[in-house]
């Protein structure tokens, strides 16, 4: 070190511009990490759908897929079948065949 040097230094404005920027930039992204997180955090922790609590296949056929809708709900059978089923009463309405 140079010891002609004085010890105290102003601190040049373009240094403390510098580094104020670089402080706000750190506050804004530690801010937007805790934004994102409580984002994730309460829409993941939602109530899951209601599945039914029993399902009656054809005889010889098994499940493969499921999926609903509002008033339905649909499973897609190894026979290349998908029965569309009633939410309220879990009749079968339709029966579609997969060529």
């Amino acid at each position: 070190m140079d010891d002609n040097l004085p010890e105290n230094l102003p601190e040049p404005a373009n240094l403390r511009f510098l580094r104020r920027l670089v402080t706000a930039l750190t506050a804004t992204m530690l801010l937007g990490v805790v934004v994102v997180v409580g984002l994730l955090v309460t829409r993941l922790s939602g109530s899951n759908p209601e599945l039914p609590a029993s399902v009656t296949l054809p005889i010889g056929a098994s499940a493969v897929a499921f999926t609903q809708g509002d008033d339905w709900y649909a499973v897609v059978t190894d026979q290349n079948q998908i029965l569309i089923f009633g939410r309220l009463d879990g009749q079968l309405r339709q029966t579609i065949n997969v060529e």
